[in-house]
């Protein structure tokens, strides 16, 4: 079997195994659960915090042939499966990143108006990175959201949502998305490195949770370099040494010192840590 990186292998398929982001699995879940989905979702945040995992989990929910009482997709059937390999024809994703232009959306939305194949119950958009379409292909899209079908269910991501036109903010249901903590998603790390047969202490994930700056993709990304510089175990040591970065102990100190006014002692600890090379990277 080829190599799959981490945050591909451990990417969310069900809403209960997104990270850190609760109250919007639960929303929508019940959405799903109570029969009350809207028409339009707008989901922003961070990168690495779940956004498009979460639009696939809707899509594989709205799909689902054994949706569970709570609202989870099975991960079972047939639309599940094929939902999560990319191949279900009646999930449609754009990259607005790479692909903005009213041509593009165009393309899109061509058989918006069509029936839902024999596979599927709902047609399922998802858009990424959406403030980045042109105004021509935001207005293109604007359309269809005024008056979408019935089957259509469009998902929205995106990191920066003041961009995105007002009027389309305004027709659909907005989830912000956060950073993770760092405790949280150390205990994730944990459960990815055991399960993935890696040797860890805590010290050295909760090192690169911190590399990850409340990303679980940015974190799974990190601990795949880490075991590939170390396969023989990860300590604290170790991943220091990765990163050539000073922990946030060592940034503590330096903090401390300076808020006390003590410049011996800022000079001394900044001193270490440039004579270790941790101090190149803000």
């Amino acid at each position: 079997m080829s190599f799959q990186s981490l945050y591909r292998t451990y990417r969310p398929q069900r809403f209960g195994d997104l990270i850190g982001q609760d109250a919007t699995a639960t929303a929508l879940r019940h959405a799903v659960r109570d029969d009350r989905v809207g028409h339009a979702y707008l989901f922003s945040g961070p990168r690495g915090t779940g956004k498009t995992s979460s639009a696939r989990i809707l899509a594989k929910a709205l799909n689902c042939r054994e949706l569970s009482v709570d609202g989870e997709p099975c991960g079972r059937c047939g639309a599940c499966v094929a939902i999560g390999n990319g191949t279900f024809m009646d999930v449609i994703e754009l990259d607005a990143a790479s692909n903005n232009s009213v041509s593009d959306v165009r393309d899109l939305l061509e058989g918006v108006h069509r029936v839902p194949s024999g596979a599927a119950k709902r047609k399922v958009y998802i858009i990424d990175e959406v403030h980045m379409l042109s105004t021509a292909a935001s207005n293109a899209l604007l359309k269809t959201l005024e008056e979408p079908p019935e089957h259509a269910v469009f998902v929205l991501a995106t990191t920066d949502p003041q961009k995105v036109l007002p009027t389309i903010r305004s027709r659909t249901q907005h989830f912000p998305f956060t950073l993770v903590p760092t405790g949280l998603l150390t205990d994730h790390l944990e459960t990815v490195a055991s399960d993935a047969g890696i040797t860890a202490d805590r010290a050295a994930l909760e090192r690169i949770a911190q590399q990850g700056a409340g990303s679980v993709r940015d974190a799974l990304s990190a601990l795949d370099q880490a075991r590939a510089f170390a396969p023989d175990g990860l300590d604290e040591s170790t991943v220091a040494a990765l990163y050539s970065k000073a922990s946030f102990d060592e940034r503590a100190a330096l903090l401390d010192a300076a808020i006390d006014r003590d410049g011996a002692r800022t000079l001394e600890v900044l001193t270490q840590q440039l004579d270790a090379g941790r101090m190149r990277e803000p």
